[in-house]
């Protein structure tokens, strides 16, 4: 019997950008049943990315790129995506930690995302989606704001950039800084951590960003300190998202929006869930938390509403996920390739496997 296949992965971290990972699935499963209709939908959370799966779903988008720096300062070529009245930025193509060597955790800072959002503002776009994920920095979004035009003093004048000086802050004057558009800023946030707090910015991903133990109860007490002076609430889910880049942007009036579930409104992930016989997505390494915000998380719980079999594919797999997906079929490429290091050196080559694999369960 013919069935409607829908694929719809987030990228393979560090591997494979997601329309690559839906056309090597593709390609297996069509291998044994090429008479289904496979329906590709590649998808992203907010975090590295996002702008592919969105300037893919938008033909007509635009890039305009913008001269700006990265996450410790160095001169970078960024870009913004606009479609119609709407830019979209990804902060992980800017100041993200991908390729940053050494982590600075102190210093880094989120100032070239500003300069980005401050150019794509000049342009005249009427509303902005900034993506959050894939950050090297816990400045708490106090760089983007700089560079949006508010001016956060400290005791001994301007605060020095990154997280480290964040402790010291006494101020914050606002009249100069740039107003949102008129349509609003919707940031797409991978994660709903609160901004400070054992699950907060500091304490989950600083370590993940290079900071140790020291420097982590230093930046999780600058961001409380961040806090008391916008004044802006921190426990918001999404607050913590990029080192607390969610709460500076919030404090200018952005809502903040798990991106999955954004993403997939706009691709219409919903209703092609709904008209799917089958749902097949992936990512890097499936864990606990793929369900708490992240792509796979998302596609799960629809087709579970839905009532949709699914399985997910990747990288590797966390034992325990087993007992937390239960119903939900799953294959990690790091078994099929023999080892993690092998699925990451041919990712495509396996995952087309597993497409193959996947299908002959089907006849199975």
């Amino acid at each position: 019997m013919r069935s409607r296949v829908l694929i719809a992965p987030d990228k393979l971290k560090g591997s494979l950008p997601a329309p690559a990972a839906a056309a090597a699935l593709a390609q297996g499963w069509r291998s044994v049943r090429p008479d289904d209709e496979l329906v590709l939908l590649p998808m992203a959370d907010g975090g590295d990315g996002t702008l592919a799966v969105l300037a893919a779903d938008r033909p007509d988008a635009r890039w305009t790129p913008v001269p700006t720096v990265d996450a410790v300062g160095r001169p970078r070529l960024g870009r913004y995506l606009r479609a119609g009245d709407t830019a979209a930025i990804e902060l992980a193509e800017i100041c993200g930690i991908a390729g940053l060597s050494p982590l600075d955790p102190m210093g880094s800072h989120t100032i070239g995302l500003g300069i980005v959002v401050a150019a794509a503002l000049r342009s005249g776009a009427g509303s902005l989606v900034i993506a959050l994920g894939g950050s090297a920095s816990t400045d708490g979004g106090a760089g983007a704001l700089s560079a949006l035009g508010a001016q956060l003093v400290g005791v001994a004048g301007l605060l020095p950039p990154g997280g480290r000086g964040l402790g010291g802050l006494a101020a914050v004057r606002a009249d100069r800084l740039a107003l949102p558009p008129p349509g609003g800023v919707r940031v797409l946030v991978d994660v709903q951590a609160p901004l400070f707090g054992p699950t907060g910015a500091a304490f989950v991903f600083g370590p993940q960003k290079g900071a140790d133990q020291a420097e982590v109860a230093e930046l999780d007490q600058g961001l409380r300190r961040l806090a008391a002076v916008l004044g802006t609430d921190p426990d918001q889910p999404g607050t913590g998202a990029a080192g607390g880049a969610g709460y500076g942007l919030a404090y200018w009036g952005a809502q903040l929006t798990p991106g999955a579930e954004a993403i997939g409104e706009l691709v219409g992930l919903p209703e092609a869930v709904r008209r799917a016989d089958l749902v097949l997505t992936a990512e890097g390494r499936f864990d606990a938390g793929s369900l708490t915000g992240k792509t796979c998380g998302h596609v799960l719980r629809l087709a579970a509403r839905d009532g949709v079999p699914a399985l997910v594919v990747a990288g590797s797999v966390a034992q325990e996920m087993a007992a937390a997906a239960p119903g939900v079929g799953l294959l990690s490429l790091s078994e099929l390739a023999g080892s993690v290091r092998a699925a990451q050196q041919d990712p495509a080559r396996w995952l087309v496997e597993a497409g193959r694999q996947a299908a002959e369960a089907i006849i199975g």
